[in-house]
């Protein structure tokens, strides 16, 4: 197996930012998809084992996706609700699979950022950090914390190692997506230590009906603009949803971009996926501008913004609208309705 690129360097610098605490509390981004769900409780774990340092982990969010539910049940861990104002300034915090002023986790100015661990674009604020650690060109949180484990030689317990595969499996798309060497050289040394079965029912975790429902809604409102396709999905009962339906809309033949929006607690929700450029990331934050927050890879990205009252749709036509105008892609929508209604128009 190739040498993980987390050396014992990185390693021994990580356990040193830690030193003489006696607490701290890992906040992955809010709502947490596998990925960093994953990576803070395997930093939990380490920092456990080799600092003797007991973490909490806590989000501001929820986990609503059915796979992700069914992880959660099968690692038997309680994750701590918290939000921005009940951080306390005299704890010290770790974001996992985020970064201060991404908009998408707990933090908040005032706080101590102890270590950020990620894989998203660099943001200055993680200069905030005793410690940061962040590799865009990862394709998974997950994988950086695999190599912390390898590099502290740590056996690693059967749930932790499905979570990490899991982990990488979901944001790389099973190594399909923006997955490098390390990505792949840490899902084949946890696939040995996965717990197959539990894998299965995971992924295969059934769904409840509101999830049909929000399909039907999504294609009926979904239209095709040469190659862009756009669709509404009204309200969601988990933020999650928008990024799943956004992932199912990219399949459509002859779809380059998929844009799905989603009220959910009086915020628009946003999820972008292209598979043929990159630039997705830059295209939400075009879209969200200063009204919101956004954020992601050349391929895959998302972003939320408060809509204050304002009508949902009226909004998500806004940003549809910035959305085509930065692709150079027509107004006219080539098609309206995917459950059927081909051929008519609809103006942006």
């Amino acid at each position: 197996m190739p040498a993980h690129p987390v050396s014992h360097g990185r390693l021994d610098q990580l356990l040193r930012s830690v030193e003489g605490l006696d607490r701290l509390l890992i906040l992955p981004h809010n709502n947490p998809d596998p990925d960093a769900l994953a990576s803070a409780l395997a930093l939990q774990h380490l920092l456990f084992a080799r600092a003797g340092l007991a973490a909490d982990v806590a989000c501001p969010g929820i986990v609503g996706r059915a796979e992700n539910k069914a992880l959660v049940r099968y690692l038997d861990t309680d994750l701590r609700s918290v939000a921005p104002d009940d951080l306390d300034v005299t704890t010290p915090v770790a974001l996992v699979d985020t970064q201060p002023t991404a908009g998408n986790n707990a933090w908040r100015p005032g706080v101590p950022v102890q270590i950020v661990l990620d894989h998203h674009n660099l943001r200055e604020a993680a200069k905030l950090a005793v410690y940061a650690d962040i590799r865009p060109e990862f394709g998974a949180t997950s994988t950086m914390l695999t190599g912390y484990l390898q590099a502290a030689d740590l056996a690693l317990p059967t749930p932790l190692a499905t979570a990490l595969f899991y982990g990488i499996k979901t944001d790389t798309r099973g190594l399909s997506r923006g997955a490098q060497p390390a990505d792949v050289d840490a899902y084949l040394y946890l696939l040995p230590l996965a717990d197959r079965e539990a894998l299965n029912e995971i992924e295969n975790s059934q769904v409840p009906v509101h999830y049909f429902r929000t399909l039907v809604e999504s294609f009926q409102t979904a239209c095709v603009y040469d190659g862009v396709v756009v669709a509404f999905a009204g309200a969601v009962h988990y933020p999650d949803l928008v990024a799943e339906i956004a992932d199912i809309m990219l399949r459509l033949e002859g779809a380059h971009w998929s844009i799905c929006m989603g009220s959910y607690a009086d915020h628009l929700v946003v999820s972008v996926r292209t598979n043929t450029a990159h630039g997705a990331g830059l295209l939400v934050q075009h879209m969200i501008g200063e009204s919101g927050s956004a954020g992601g890879h050349g391929i895959m990205a998302g972003g939320d913004a408060p809509l204050n009252g304002q009508d949902a749709k009226a909004v998500a036509d806004e940003f549809a609208r910035r959305a085509l105008d930065y692709l150079n892609a027509p107004h006219t929508a080539r098609i309206v309705n995917l459950l059927g209604a081909a051929g008519e128009c609809r103006e942006l």
